[in-house]
């Protein structure tokens, strides 16, 4: 499973960003997806997760409430929306597809390069 994640970019404060995550073969409705993120200096942090039918999702404390993580298994593509972006969300954001343990890294065997997100003040 090769994953692609896009849509990053330098926005400001209080703005909407959606990234998607696209997977290569016929697999991804397998997969449980994930969105973890890393700012410079930091540990890779939990962003937000989705079971591989789509009815379970769960997000990190930080992102709960304006984030919103979905797939279509149709076109095999992970989403996270991002709303009301704060300059603290400035990170790489990661794709991930595991088959459990939603915040967990090490469950997912499968990870994207990273897209850039940079939140100005």
């Amino acid at each position: 499973v090769q994953l692609q994640a896009f849509g990053g970019g330098l926005v400001q404060a209080g703005d909407s960003l959606r990234l998607s995550c696209a997977t290569s073969g016929r697999t991804f409705s397998s997969y449980n997806m994930a969105w973890f993120r890393q700012a410079p200096g930091k540990e890779r942090e939990f962003v937000a997760a989705i079971s591989w039918s789509g009815g379970s999702t769960y997000h990190g404390e930080s992102v709960k409430g304006r984030f919103a993580i979905s797939r279509d298994n149709a076109k095999n593509t992970a989403y996270l929306q991002m709303n009301s972006l704060k300059p603290e969300d400035t990170a790489v954001y990661y794709c991930a597809a595991g088959v459990g343990g939603h915040a967990n890294p090490i469950a997912y065997k499968y990870w994207g390069q990273g897209t850039l997100v940079t939140v100005s003040s």
